[in-house]
């Protein structure tokens, strides 16, 4: 009688433990995946030597300031155009310091999330798809891009943003930089005693949508990963709709990825393919400072 009382005691302080564990994931799931304090300004003074450089303010549909960098090439356009969607941590500063290499001859649109650099609002699956796509139209409308050649880049949470984007918008190309096949499938690999299913709030599932692509997309793994697995990357890769090359980047790993020479190239050079770029607009033009900032919502 008193072993059984002695489990049941034990059955209950574990239920009491596994009940608070998954009310604190539920309640920091927000701090969990999204990082904004994380991403401070990684350049100062950001600009792209083939672009015109310029900060851009731009209003999301309630009215929530989102800022960024506007790069277009310094010969008249209309031009092809890339819009970059970063990762957890990632404040984007650093794609206008690094897009004469990454997106020769190319417009570029890269803004900080709700609630990272100095965009306002708080970050949120919902929010960031949504002004995705906003932003998609805002870059088609501007006089220098040719609308029906845009490039959706995503890496590493942004994958999953740029995946719903790409879905909805008719995309030319689509760039993913260690994409996962849903956040919800990492959480659950992550906190495997957790019912993550019932609170998790931000989904992020690919998987779901990636048969909806049309366009040619390029995967990029890095090397060694240890917030993505590759296993993850499989089952996404498995279900897009137009893949057109799964490749790991050498001596790569998940923070450095984007930054590398190697990485760059990759793009650059896929980019350039789909947007049939002669062989000079997709070397680096002629360097350009940078240029007097846009109003907002110009």
């Amino acid at each position: 009688m008193k072993h059984t009382k002695k489990v049941a005691g034990l059955a209950g302080i574990a239920s009491v433990l596994w009940v608070g564990l998954t009310a604190a994931v539920a309640a920091s799931q927000k701090r969990l995946l999204f990082n904004p304090l994380g991403s401070k300004r990684e350049v100062l003074r950001p600009y792209s030597s083939g672009h015109r450089t310029r900060p851009v303010v731009i209003r999301a549909k309630d009215g929530t300031r989102l800022s960024g960098w506007l790069m277009t090439p310094p010969i008249h356009g209309p031009h092809p155009a890339v819009i970059y969607f970063g990762g957890r941590s990632e404040e984007v500063s650093w794609v206008a310091r690094d897009a004469g290499k990454l997106f020769p001859g190319m417009a570029v649109l890269a803004m900080n999330y709700r609630g990272y650099g100095d965009s306002h609002g708080d970050p949120a699956e919902t929010h960031f798809v949504d002004d995705g796509r906003m932003l998609y139209d805002w870059l088609a409308e501007r006089h220098h891009v040719d609308p029906k050649r845009i490039a959706v880049v995503g890496r590493s949470l942004g994958s999953g943003v740029a995946v719903q984007v790409a879905m909805e918008r008719d995309a030319h190309a689509i760039v993913l930089i260690t994409p996962y096949d849903s956040i919800l499938a990492i959480a659950k690999r992550k906190f495997k005693a957790i019912p993550v299913e019932y609170v998790l709030r931000h989904r992020f599932e690919s998987v779901k949508y990636a048969h909806h692509l049309k366009a040619p997309t390029y995967v990029l793994r890095a090397e060694q990963d240890d917030v993505v697995p590759h296993s993850h990357t499989d089952l996404l890769v498995e279900k897009l709709g137009q893949l057109h090359a799964d490749e790991i980047v050498p001596d790569s790993d998940h923070l450095n990825i984007p930054y590398l020479e190697s990485t760059q190239q990759r793009i650059a050079g896929f980019l350039a393919q789909r947007f049939d770029l002669p062989p000079v607009a997709a070397a680096n033009p002629a360097a350009s400072g940078p240029a007097a900032p846009l109003q907002p919502n110009s």
